[in-house]
């Protein structure tokens, strides 16, 4: 049992909870999409699990690359990436192969649920046709 705040333990974030922060958001449909299960908002992908590639693992050449599952998810554009890369939370990143493309990738067993849930839900609003993000900010359900 934990007796002070360093003895807190971070709860790790699963790929279930990850689906459940998604599948809460309204219209979120799930399917394949090369192969990878990925997250839809009137049919726009905005969020997809994302193993690494061959080519991938060659580019973390010596170093090792994050490991468990890696989750996907869209920015609005490249300028909210790298505002989301500034912020320094702990699972966001990126590799070579999304340089140039608005979207970040998260290590779900470093990541933190808050965190993770506002950027799920940045991807969701970054997809979303306008009538379902103005209902989702304004509180309500489309």
């Amino acid at each position: 049992m934990p007796t002070g705040a360093n003895d807190m333990v971070r709860t790790v974030v699963t790929l279930d909870d990850a689906v459940r922060m998604m599948t809460d958001l309204p219209e979120v449909t799930e399917g394949t999409r090369y192969g990878n299960r990925t997250w839809f908002v009137a049919d726009k992908a905005f969020a997809w699990e994302r193993p690494f590639s061959k080519a991938d693992l060659r580019r973390f050449g010596n170093d090792t690359p994050p490991a468990g599952s890696i989750l996907a998810l869209v920015t609005a554009d490249v300028e909210d990436k790298e505002a989301v890369l500034a912020m320094g939370s702990k699972g966001f990143f990126t590799i070579p192969h999304f340089d140039g493309f608005a979207a970040v990738l998260v290590q779900l067993d470093v990541v933190t649920k808050r965190p993770l849930r506002r950027a799920i839900e940045d991807a969701w609003l970054a997809s979303a046709p306008q009538r379902l993000s103005q209902a989702f900010l304004s509180g309500g359900r489309p």
